[in-house]
């Protein structure tokens, strides 16, 4: 008999974990509290300049997001478009939740009126080198994210495909993640992260249904829209 109360990949799994404080306890807002004195204090202060200064040639403007017309398309279902939110979505909390503490991030969230549903993530620093940094922990995070999932709550099986690098900007990395309970839920998610200058963005999309029901090629396109419309 299936559990599922909605259909997003790891929403069951999350929703659990919160219930039994496992280990998706976190922060209630949106950045976590600075627990390392100086060094984030100093890295929220630079992300919140958005005036006077140039990268790569570019004004320091604020990162703009996908609009719901530029994710995968859906075959019955039209993609709406949540506001851009400062903070953190919960679907993202569990993969990558030791990265985030310290960070300013905003987020906006795409549904359908189906089951699919989509968020991308973008956090501004101080420095290229530290994006480059931050891009490669994300990357580490999702990575490491199906045997985290399988060691948290033995009744999901997960297993991860790396899709590969994308040629955009400072480089983009797209991957595939299969969760399956005990019960016969079976959810399937991608997951890119890139980076421009000192922009690092994570796009993530989600339904029901497995590897086979992946639209890869049409989620790499949406991944390189994003990493060239941050700047």
């Amino acid at each position: 008999m299936s559990k599922r109360t909605r259909a997003a990949s790891l929403t069951t799994f999350v929703a659990a974990s919160v219930a039994l404080g496992a280990v998706l306890a976190g922060p209630a807002d949106a950045t976590g509290k600075d627990t390392s004195g100086s060094k984030h204090a100093s890295t929220n202060a630079s992300a919140k300049v958005t005036k006077g200064k140039v990268t790569k040639g570019k004004a320091s403007a604020s990162p703009k997001f996908l609009s719901a017309s530029q994710l995968p398309p859906h075959p019955s279902s039209s993609w709406r478009a949540g506001k851009v939110t400062d903070g953190v979505p919960d679907e993202l909390r569990f993969c990558i939740q030791d990265t985030l503490p310290g960070y300013d991030s905003r987020y906006r969230d795409f549904r359908t009126d189906l089951e699919t549903n989509a968020q991308q993530l973008t956090i501004v620093v101080g420095s290229s080198a530290k994006a480059k940094a931050l891009a490669t922990r994300l990357n580490k995070d999702i990575r490491a994210c199906a045997t985290r999932i399988e060691q948290s709550d033995p009744e999901t099986e997960a297993a991860l495909k790396d899709y590969g690098k994308l040629s955009v900007e400072e480089g983009a990395h797209a991957y595939g993640l299969h969760t399956e309970t005990s019960w016969g839920d079976t959810d399937i998610n991608l997951y890119s992260v890139g980076r421009d200058g000192r922009a690092v963005t994570l796009v993530r999309w989600a339904q029901m249904g497995d590897f086979s029901d992946a639209p890869v090629k049409a989620f790499k396109k949406t991944t390189t829209t994003a990493v060239n419309k941050l700047y």
